[in-house]
């Protein structure tokens, strides 16, 4: 029988080069950009492929959550995932490049819900908090795969042999790995979406919360690397995205305490205060080191806030765990569907200065939403 301590290393593990694989995407996301000649807007247009790709996979997900034990979809569309990564780099057109990143969007989105319905799992059962620090690694794998692509960047390797080299490795630990992850987590009941006039609220202020979320997490992803070429003007632009994510993981392995000590109420308005706090700096005085700051500010705000979401889902009365995280998982989607390529628009017919507000607003919004889920929370606790 594999030990709990096991089955925790392992899925860290996949959260790990989970990380890896979507930083080494996110971060030569400019180079694409130089490949392709695109413009703001046109680049708005293609990061729309990656929301669009993951709401497809929505009735996918959850139904093979609900129909085999979690590993099985974690492992193949983890398989499928770096193979789209790989096909980035060799497609030679626009139709051909928006195929590769929907498909890798798409299996992104069944991996991670299985990732997440894994770790709740597990959670339950080592009876302590661990999902703060397993999106840690998550985190902490996007650092590596930043440095990585800086030091592909450097050397000037080329973005195909780039890519194959992350998916080879990549596919390699998947196969590996996946023995040791948990069995038989299948749900028997609360797989199905139940429609009604009237939403669960439990959810929805979960998924509104995870919804902006979305926008300033998926927007830092793909504009932390031109606003840093552009608005900046360094020439090694990961600078930004590296720092971003670095604190983003340091928040996340440092969340499951901090919410212990002050509570998951307060960490949500300190997380959005940190977020709105943040860009604000990095907008009004966009120099070097006060946009480092500004950024390591927004990573640390963000990086609590869907971990938390999750675990508080994984509570549901009305869904299963894994049903609860897919229907969440699809307003982060949304979330992203819409920031990154607003930022792109507005961008284009301002500036990516004023663009930026954007996130700061969302931050901002986190507060007043979560303090409804959690009077919501109060009253459910009181029925009972």
């Amino acid at each position: 029988m594999i030990s709990t301590t096991k089955h925790r290393f392992f899925l860290s593990l996949f959260f790990f080069i989970s990380g890896f694989t979507f930083a080494t995407w996110a971060s030569r996301i400019p180079t694409i950009k130089a490949i392709f000649n695109f413009n703001e807007a046109e680049l708005g247009s293609l990061l729309l492929a990656m929301p669009v790709g993951s709401l497809i996979g929505l009735p996918i997900s959850g139904w093979l959550v609900s129909r085999f034990n979690s590993r099985v979809p974690l492992a193949v569309a983890y398989g499928v995932n770096t193979c789209a990564l790989a096909l980035i780099g060799f497609t030679s057109n626009t139709v051909s490049l928006v195929f590769a990143v929907a498909l890798f969007a798409f299996s992104t989105r069944i991996f991670n819900i299985s990732a997440n319905t894994q770790a709740i799992t597990l959670q339950k059962q080592m009876d302590k908090k661990i999902m703060g620090s397993l999106h840690g690694f998550w985190s902490t794998g996007g650092i590596a795969g930043i440095a990585f692509s800086t030091l592909m960047l450097s050397l000037h390797v080329d973005l195909q042999l780039h890519f194959i080299i992350v998916g080879a490795m990549a596919l390699g630990i998947t196969c590996f790995s996946y023995q040791f992850l948990i069995t038989n987590d299948r749900a028997e009941s609360g797989n199905k979406i139940v429609l009604s006039k009237k939403p669960d609220p439990y959810i929805l202020y979960l998924g509104l919360v995870c919804f902006f979320a979305a926008i300033c997490e998926g927007g830092m992803f793909d504009w932390s690397g031109i606003y840093f070429q552009k608005v900046i003007k360094v020439e090694i632009f990961t600078y930004g995205y590296l720092i971003f994510m670095t604190f983003m993981a340091l928040s996340r392995f440092a969340s499951d305490l901090i919410v212990v000590r002050i509570g998951m109420p307060a960490t949500y308005i300190m997380s959005g205060l940190f977020i709105a706090c943040g860009i604000s700096l990095a907008i009004l005085l966009p120099y070097f080191w006060t946009a480092m700051i500004g950024f390591s500010m927004v990573g640390f705000g963000t990086a609590a806030v869907v971990p938390m979401s999750y675990a508080l889902a994984g509570a549901s009365k009305k869904y299963s765990a894994g049903m609860a995280i897919s229907i969440i998982t699809t307003y982060v989607i949304t979330g992203m569907l819409l920031g990154p390529p607003l930022i792109g628009y507005l961008a284009h017919a301002f500036n990516l200065r004023v663009s930026f507000v954007i996130f700061g607003l969302c931050g901002l919004l986190l507060i007043p939403i979560t303090q409804l889920f959690f009077k919501h929370q109060r009253a459910l606790t009181s029925a009972d």
